[in-house]
Formats: structure tokens, C-alpha cells, sequence
């Protein structure tokens, strides 16, 4: 992913925001009173946020606005997929975590293919915050940032929601699961 171009065409853009549009339309109640046309208004002005946010939605994330920051005027994504994204599961934690394992390591890292796609892992409010717009990994979990005392310790936080609650979890920051992703945010 290093070597990638981080910008799309101008029919990908197009192509892509539509996507987008389509997304808000069906999801109003994710962003009730905002205007559709000043965020896209944003994201052509935003070519490399919206390269991020298309790579978000290449590997499963279905990003979608969810809020704007009144202090900075970002408008703010978070993967929307009903389960943790497909193209980023099977991830240990951070790179410090992968270079820990001796064998049967997994090609990448949450925090390493977060940075490469210029996106932040959610934090464990965040998570909640997005649980209360739908039910969202009710058959696979994903990673959550984690409190740096925490992970000083070898752990590292994950979530999912089960039996109607949301269920913050701990595991070593090496393990890797099938069915265990991550999803991110992006302010624009």
C-alpha cells in the first residue's frame, strides 16, 4: 500500500462521491440537518481526505457521515459497514505487537494500515457513539484505540455488540482473528 498513487481520477471522484451521496441519502438519520451539498462542497476541495475516505470504502468500511466538530468545522466519518470492514481483518493490533510474533504473522497491523490509509481507529467512545446509530458488529469485533498504559502491558481493547450491549474487550496486541477488523474515522 506504501507505493500507492494517493489520488483518485476524476471519473473515480465522481464516481465515488455519488456513491457517497447515495449513502447519506439512505442513512438521514445518521446526520439529520446536515446539507449534502456543502460536504461535497468539502470533499472536492479535500482530494487526499477524499482518497482516504475511498479507501475506507475499498476495504468494507461504507464510511458515512456521522458528525461535524463546531470548533474546526470538520464534518466527521466513521465506518458505517454492519461488521468490522472486510479488507482489514485479520490484523494484530500495532506494529510493535507484530514484530513480537515469532510465526504465523499476519501481513499488517490495525495502526499501520490506519496510518497508510490516513485514518484514526476509533477510540472506545467513539464506538459506543456509533453503536447508538445502528448495531454494528453483531458477528465480528474490531480493534478500539487503546489507553497507551494498557498497551505498555501487551494488551489492546476490541468491541463488538452482543445480546443487545456493547462489549469493550481485552486480548494481547499480537493476536489476530478472522472475523477481527477495525474501523476508522476521518475528519474533512
Amino acid at each position: 500500500m506504501n507505493n500507492m498513487k494517493k489520488d483518485l481520477s476524476p471519473d473515480q471522484r465522481a464516481e465515488f462521491i455519488n456513491t457517497l451521496q447515495v449513502r447519506f441519502e439512505k442513512n438521514r438519520s445518521r446526520h439529520d440537518g446536515f446539507d449534502w451539498t456543502t460536504m461535497q462542497a468539502k470533499l472536492e476541495a479535500n482530494k487526499n481526505k477524499l482518497w482516504s475516505l475511498h479507501e475506507m470504502e475499498r476495504t468494507g468500511g461504507e464510511p458515512d457521515v456521522v458528525g461535524y466538530d463546531d470548533a474546526t468545522g470538520e464534518y466527521i466519518f466513521y465506518d458505517c459497514s454492519a461488521e468490522s470492514p472486510k479488507g482489514r481483518r485479520s490484523v494484530c493490533y500495532d506494529q510493535q505487537a507484530l514484530d513480537s510474533r515469532k510465526e504465523h504473522k499476519p501481513q499488517t497491523s490495525a495502526a499501520e494500515m490506519a496510518a497508510e490509509m490516513g485514518i484514526e481507529l476509533l477510540t472506545e467512545e467513539q464506538y459506543r457513539a456509533l453503536q447508538t446509530l445502528g448495531t454494528f458488529d453483531a458477528k465480528t469485533s474490531s480493534w478500539v484505540k487503546t489507553p497507551a498504559d494498557i498497551r505498555q502491558l501487551g494488551g489492546a481493547l476490541f468491541a463488538d455488540h452482543r445480546y443487545g450491549h456493547v462489549f469493550v474487550y481485552h486480548n494481547g496486541a499480537e493476536s489476530y482473528y478472522g472475523s477481527r477488523g477495525f474501523r476508522g474515522l476521518l475528519r474533512v
